[in-house]
């Protein structure tokens, strides 16, 4: 039995990255299974925010590209008038200061090409996001990271140099982000694949609340990046993004662990959790993947078996519509905050492009509350459902009063990204690894990113659509636009109804079975069990 544990000692020293050899020879000794776990979240921590970082910078550009669009949707373009008692013809002022734009943007169609760069990119990332999680079960996780995030960043800067190239044919740009969307969608599905095979249930949900805060600090840096850059030319707003993730996916290669058992860590004791419950939604959220099934191993989880798992469809179908919600803000918010008068006055394109970053800001406090509460309820569906209706409110007064004051604005923006990137972030992180790794599949880790690939690729679908009819819709009233995203957000936490009332029916019961003593003040609670 000591001679068959030993002999795979060799491979796992082999499959160790680079950086952990160079690590574990300057320490002497080997790395501890918390400094794996420190090491995991914060890789894959920068890994991400760069993935966002340079998918932002679009939205930042899009003023700069097409300046001319007011908030009704006018389109003002420079034009002459000619007199017959003038040699020479006198050209308008007031519409030069507005700026020249970037061709082919700048024209009567510019919005709607904007719009087609945007469902582009997220169509071919929705696509590739299935691609990816069927291979990223497959193949090793940090190649594959470091390919991703490699191309991300050549297909980025490929998209600014055309900038310098003096390059005016959307097509040539619309390649560009097919491309970049393509290599970005390796991103999501292999990190959280990462991350579940080092963590397990236990506060699974705030843990991963404060990781995915990587998502809402991308979208701040990349605004932040690409605001920056526009003062010596957009060209740069996508050229330093570019590099940034080219350079960490290089250290993500050197340094990230894929899983406990390719470096040889064993876990400690506080690390494996006890099984899950046998009631209501909550026996889908399982043990870490440490405790595996070793006769699994060998069987990678097919894509239609996945998607049989219990919860998985309705949280994709969920996030459909709440990552419609939440695209729609990311590329279009800098935008609307440009074209929108607040207190009777207009902000500049990078004004606006750092006022956007705000949402984020209420971002990552949303996420890390969504993740908190719903361990604390042990309720993933109850959380991101509420979530889901109290973004309704926030999207109405943020539409109805936010320009009001640029203190309204920033209040209601905040609140906005509170409610509308909680749910996002819970089920994308927290519900994504509990469904990977659900009790009906044995403890086979090899269905994770497949998982998370199939919950996150129906969700930028959704991410897709939102921004495509954002661009056509706000041509004529941006309030149907905002009547779009409150529908969306209704729809969402409809669907979690049946996973909602499961998880009550549990607490019920719970409530219940704690003794006759608290059962007359659970009257009320029996007729729901009818």
């Amino acid at each position: 039995m000591g001679s068959l544990y030993e002999e795979p000692a060799p491979e796992r020293n082999y499959n160790k990255p680079l950086g952990i050899r160079f690590l574990e020879y300057t320490k002497k000794s080997s790395i501890s299974y918390r400094t794996y776990q420190a090491i995991v979240l914060v890789v894959t921590f920068l890994a991400y925010t760069c993935y966002h970082a340079a998918r932002k910078t679009t939205s930042i550009v899009k003023s700069t590209l097409d300046p001319q669009t007011s908030e009704l949707g006018l389109k003002f373009v420079p034009f002459t008038l000619s007199y017959s008692n003038k040699s020479a013809n006198e050209t308008s002022y007031f519409w030069s200061v507005a700026g020249k734009g970037w061709a082919p943007f700048n024209g009567a169609d510019g919005t709607a090409l904007l719009g087609d760069l945007d469902v582009a990119f997220l169509a071919v990332y929705a696509a590739g996001m299935f691609i990816s999680g069927h291979l990223g079960d497959r193949m090793n996780l940090r190649i594959f990271l470091t390919i991703g995030m490699v191309g991300t960043g050549v297909f980025t800067i490929l998209f600014g140099l055309g900038y310098w190239a003096n390059v005016h044919n959307f097509y040539y740009f619309l390649m560009m982000q097919v491309l970049a969307g393509l290599f970005q969608s390796t991103g999501w599905p292999s990190v959280v694949a990462v991350v579940g095979n080092w963590f397990g249930k236990k506060k699974r949900g705030l843990i991963m609340g404060i990781w995915n805060a990587h998502t809402s600090i991308g979208n701040i840096s990349g605004s932040l990046i690409a605001s920056s850059m526009l003062a010596y030319g957009w060209g740069w707003s996508f050229v330093l993004p570019g590099l940034l993730i080219a350079f960490v996916g290089i250290v993500l290669f050197l340094l990230l662990p894929v899983s406990p058992d390719s470096v040889g860590a064993e876990p400690d004791e506080d690390d494996e959790l006890p099984s899950p419950k046998k009631n209501g939604v909550s026996e889908s959220l399982t043990e870490p993947l440490v405790r595996r099934d070793e006769e699994a191993m060998d069987h990678a989880v097919g894509f239609i078996e996945a998607w049989k798992i219990p919860g998985v469809a309705p949280f994709a179908l969920c996030l459909f519509f709440a990552k419609l919600v939440a695209y729609t803000f990311l590329y279009w918010l800098p935008f609307y905050i440009s074209h929108t008068a607040i207190d009777g006055k207009y902000l500049s394109s990078q004004t606006a492009g750092t006022l956007s970053t705000l949402f984020d800001v209420g971002g990552v406090l949303g996420g890390i509350l969504a993740g908190h509460i719903s361990d604390r309820l042990d309720a993933r569906a109850i959380t991101a459902a509420s979530f889901m209706y109290c973004a309704i409110p926030a999207l109405f007064f943020y539409r109805s009063y936010g320009h009001v004051s640029l203190t309204l604005n920033i209040v209601f923006m905040f609140i906005t990204g509170m409610f509308v990137n909680g749910p996002y972030a819970l089920i994308t992180t927290a519900v994504s690894a509990d469904l990977g790794t659900h009790s009906s599949l044995k403890g086979n880790s090899r269905a994770l990113a497949t998982v998370t690939a199939i919950i996150d690729g129906t969700g930028s679908i959704g991410a897709a659509v939102g921004p495509l009819l954002t661009g056509y819709i706000s041509t004529r009233s941006w309030s149907a636009v905002f009547t779009m995203l409150m529908g969306a957000a209704l729809i969402a936490g409809l669907l979690l109804t049946r996973l909602v009332v499961a998880e009550v029916s549990t607490k019920i019961a719970e409530s219940h079975s704690h003794g006759g003593g608290r059962r007359d003040n659970n009257n009320q609670g029996s007729d729901l069990d009818v």
